[in-house]
């Protein structure tokens, strides 16, 4: 490199360094492509390498510099894309073998922003087939593997950006939440990771094609990222009206200055008590939280198990048509199969039209108690899951399995069913070696008030250790 950058450096650091001409975007995606090299083979994050692409748009953000153009506030920012998200270099396979030849014709728009903004792709994140389980793993690509330990889940579904971002083989991951798609990964990697409000991101294209309505209400796009900044500065870039997306909104943010500061603590979900390593990182930020002037209360989270009953026998309804074998013309892969068939088992799915609408008529219901508390205590801390994260496959094995994964993650769930924005952040590192984490839970539009909240927790706990 023309001069050293910390390693790994964040978003906001590389791009300050590119813009002022301290080191050439190329060699910073030399440094990445390097790693990559070095990493990926030793826990299969990555499904796609963009060598040369990467290259030449690097060389084209340092083009600008030379030229006098200002290249974008992620200007020559190595970020990774999920197999979900449409970029033009490589097929959108959603991690199923069903999509191995469907290279999208333009890039999504959040790839389109990010692209402008000066980031440089290097590389697709793994994903289970189409983004249903809580592991890491397809018949495509096979299982990306979790860089603290080998013998626990990666998460999912935004499993292989996570622990690129974690392994610093790329700075920002772009990933998508329907259930904790964002937060899981982020929790089991140790890194931060977004999930907006429903509508400040755009989603997908909708090219003439029938969308799910749980996939409209409940999935967003977000970054992941080693700090809370650099989701910042992501989001910043990504949000925003989009024409393609009748889901996206151009809504007015809530200030924090118009937000009583205070958060209110959930440790466990209705009658499932967090893990005693859990229950010590909730309590690690909200000690954070007190010193930065923050009032902590306990809460209850409102309808906590029906809003996450709701949320799974709704999701598992929409997706045994969308997902339905003779729709797609081939069958799932192995474990996308099982996950399916254990889940909706499980969740007793909707048979009819009346049971389907009246679930959907009870999300109101739960939204307003939830905008209730959000007005006294605008901020919720709590468990991304309940427990540890378990072993690879712990999402498999029968309803009993899909029972359990799913209850670990009630809280989280909540958040897709009421489409509000949550922020998963580290907590310190426990017993077992793996990282800790909480998820902190906002009003609508009020990422900027979860901001301030996650700079808090992440300046009073402890940092983890490099990988």
């Amino acid at each position: 490199m023309s001069q050293p950058l910390p390693s790994p450096a964040s978003a906001a650091e590389i791009a300050a360094a590119v813009r002022g001409r301290a080191v050439t975007a190329r060699d910073v995606v030399e440094e990445h492509l390097a790693r990559i090299a070095r990493v990926d083979p030793g826990v299969n994050a990555l499904t796609v390498v963009f060598a040369d692409l990467a290259r030449t748009a690097a060389s084209e953000v340092d083009a600008a510099l030379a030229a006098g153009r200002d290249p974008g506030p992620l200007a020559g920012v190595p970020i990774s894309v999920k197999e979900n998200i449409d970029l033009t270099w490589s097929a959108t396979t959603n991690g199923w073998r069903g999509l191995a030849d469907a290279v999208p014709a333009r890039d999504a728009t959040i790839v389109h922003r990010v692209r402008a903004a000066g980031a440089v792709p290097v590389a697709r994140g793994n994903m289970p087939d189409f983004g249903m389980r809580w592991d890491t793993d397809n018949d495509v690509f096979g299982r990306t593997l979790n860089p603290w330990n080998r013998e626990r889940s990666a998460g999912g579904s935004s499993g292989g950006d996570a622990v690129a971002v974690a392994t610093g083989m790329s700075a920002l991951g772009l990933g998508n939440d329907f259930g904790g798609s964002l937060r899981l990964p982020a929790y089991a990697a140790g890194v931060v990771g977004l999930r907006p409000s429903q509508g400040r991101v755009p989603r997908a294209a909708v090219q003439g094609q029938p969308v799910a309505l749980t996939l409209q209400q409940f999935s967003v796009n977000g970054p992941m990222a080693r700090g809370v900044d650099d989701v910042v500065l992501a989001l910043g870039v990504m949000q925003g009206w989009d024409a393609a997306d009748p889901m996206s909104l151009a809504a007015s943010a809530l200030r924090p200055e118009e937000a009583p500061r205070r958060v209110g603590v959930v440790r466990g979900s209705a009658g499932v008590e967090a893990d005693p390593e859990v229950a010590a990182g909730i309590d690690r930020a909200a000690a954070s939280l007190t010193r930065a002037g923050w009032e902590v209360v306990d809460v209850d989270a409102p309808r906590l198990e029906e809003a996450a009953v709701l949320w799974r026998r709704l999701s598992c309804t929409d997706m045994l048509i969308s997902l339905d074998p003779a729709a797609l013309g081939q069958p799932l892969g192995r474990s996308a199969t099982e996950f399916l068939r254990d889940s909706t088992a499980a969740a007793r799915p909707y048979e009819s039209a009346r049971e389907y609408a009246e679930a959907w008529a009870r999300r109101a219901v739960i939204a307003a108690d939830w905008r209730r508390l959000q007005v006294e205590v605008p901020v919720i801390l709590g468990p991304v899951s309940t427990s540890r994260m378990r072993e690879p496959d712990h999402d498999l094995g029968g309803q009993e399995a899909a029972d359990r994964a799913w209850r670990d993650l009630w809280l989280t769930v909540v958040v897709n069913f009421l489409g509000l924005p949550a922020l998963a952040l580290p907590a310190g590192i426990g017993a077992d070696g793996m990282p800790t984490g909480v998820q902190l839970i906002g009003p609508a539009f009020g990422e900027e008030l979860l901001f301030e909240a996650g700079r808090a927790v992440e300046a009073g706990v402890p940092p983890l250790p490099p990988l």
